[in-house]
């Protein structure tokens, strides 16, 4: 029997606001739930909001990290294995530099959809209609909605069928406003993650800023931070595999 396919779905917005800095995904985001879910075997599929080559926020990368603002502060930051497990990755990198794009996917069968952040997903994952149009299509057939960090921004934009908003009544976390102040940039972003969710009606929880912490709210998934991203891939391991028991 073939294996569940995931789809991940990342941001393909490269500039922090006005600012004139470079900004994208959140490379631990992707790299550490890529290959959790791979070494779970599943398959990985991978795709972006424009397609072709995806954004890394340099922040996320060896390189760079701990030089520059990102999804926590300097001091926090630590390249994870991952990281650069992903990085010296051929296939991994050349599924990254070709991403297909969202609205090139019809017919493709997963799952579930997972959107890992990075502050890029703050400008090009609201509002996107086709990502809003996945979301709503996999909340209706039972399929695993995950997300982490930023990530779930994805969620600020859609409606569903009955006219509700995706998020209320359904308890999330996502990058806290906490943490938005730490690293400089609540008054960057064209909104408060945290806030914005809670204004659409969602249940907000959290735990202590940079601290691994999801919730899982039926088929739903929501991770705090980067440091969350294992523990979410490991809640759409659990639910897949609950799939295969039932």
């Amino acid at each position: 029997m073939p294996s569940k396919r995931v789809l991940i779905i990342t941001t393909s917005h490269s500039q922090m606001g006005d600012t004139g800095k470079k900004t994208g995904l959140w490379l631990e985001e992707l790299s550490t739930p890529y290959y959790a879910l791979k070494d779970a075997g599943l398959t990985v599929m991978l795709a972006s909001i424009r397609g072709g080559e995806i954004p890394f926020d340099p922040a996320s990368i060896p390189a760079e990290a701990g030089s520059s603002t990102g999804e926590e502060p300097a001091e926090q930051q630590e390249v994870p294995e991952s990281v650069r497990r992903f990085l010296a990755d051929e296939d991994a990198m050349r599924l990254a530099r070709t991403s297909s794009a969202i609205d090139e996917l019809a017919g493709e069968d997963y799952a579930a959809l997972f959107m890992p952040g990075g502050h890029g997903t703050m400008w090009d994952y609201p509002g996107n209609a086709k990502l809003a149009e996945m979301i709503v299509a996999a909340a209706e057939q039972g399929k695993v909605v995950a997300s982490v960090c930023h990530g779930p921004a994805c969620l600020t934009g859609v409606t569903m069928l009955n006219g509700r908003p995706f998020v209320q009544d359904r308890r999330v976390t996502a990058f806290t406003d906490t943490e938005e102040e730490a690293v400089g940039l609540a008054k960057t972003v064209p909104f408060l993650l945290e806030s914005r969710l809670k204004e659409l009606g969602a249940r907000f929880d959290r735990g202590p800023d940079w601290q691994p912490f999801a919730v899982v709210d039926g088929r739903l998934v929501t991770g705090q931070n980067p440091q969350s991203s294992e523990l979410v891939a490991k809640h759409v391991i659990d639910l897949l595999a609950e799939d295969e028991d039932a």
